[in-house]
């Protein structure tokens, strides 16, 4: 039987100082390398302990809050964990909300989280306006930026985060969040996993953009605060 190519070195021809120096350098960096890769491991398992544990969020009113800076951990409200399990669960997600609860900012790091650990899938944040939908993607930019390095390195960018064009945030592993306008038409240029649509009540295509997204789409998300139309007859038919 062939056991491969024997060594040159044996206990009564032992190998130089230096060549036994440098074989255990090289097992203790695959022992670190491999340590490092079970660290981020177990930072990326869970998506909301990666926002509230091992990244940051932005407070553009942190001045008034009295805070030092103005990034911070990701809050922990009672709500958050059953969002970000049914997020992980189901294929589709309705969210009805009022102001300052912090759900589409939950929203989008659950997403970011789904694009940077998973390979080649395509994400889509739509909201009113294209300003409103690149306020996303930056907010997804700043939770990628504020992450500890070490997860950084694990899931580098294609480039610099600084060379990322406006509303996009692209992944070495193929992966990219793409925002965009609000319209019934703006899904048929894309083929998304995921679409997560903001405020949809207030979008007035919302309803027939989602019908478009529904035969494409693996992963859903609609939120929306109080309003009549489409999100508010889907949510009450589906009580």
């Amino acid at each position: 039987m062939d056991t491969g190519p024997s060594s040159q070195w044996s206990p009564r021809n032992p190998a130089p100082l230096q060549v036994r120096l440098l074989a255990r350098k090289r097992v203790i960096l695959s022992k670190a390398a491999s340590g490092q890769r079970e660290r981020v491991a177990d930072m990326v398992r869970d998506p909301l302990m990666w926002l509230q544990q091992h990244t940051q969020t932005k407070d553009s009113h942190w001045r008034e809050a009295g805070a030092s800076s103005p990034y911070r951990p990701f809050p922990n409200k009672p709500y958050f964990r059953p969002i970000a399990d049914a997020f992980q669960r189901e294929p589709v997600l309705f969210v009805e909300k009022s102001r300052d609860l912090m759900l589409s900012w939950l929203c989008v790091g659950l997403f970011t989280h789904a694009v940077m650990t998973t390979d080649g899938i395509e994400v889509l944040f739509q909201s009113q306006k294209e300003s409103k939908a690149f306020e996303l993607v930056a907010y997804a930019k700043t939770l990628y930026e504020r992450q500890k390095p070490e997860i950084q390195a694990a899931y580098p960018l294609t480039g610099k985060l600084t060379s990322q064009p406006d509303g996009m945030l692209e992944f070495a592993n193929g992966s990219r969040i793409i925002g965009i306008p609000g319209g019934a038409d703006q899904i048929r240029s894309f083929h998304p996993w995921g679409l997560f649509q903001d405020e949809a009540a207030f979008m007035p295509e919302a309803g027939k953009a989602y019908d478009h997204a529904v035969p494409v789409c693996q992963k859903i998300v609609v939120v929306s605060s109080a309003g009549p139309g489409w999100f508010a007859d889907f949510v009450k038919d589906c009580e």
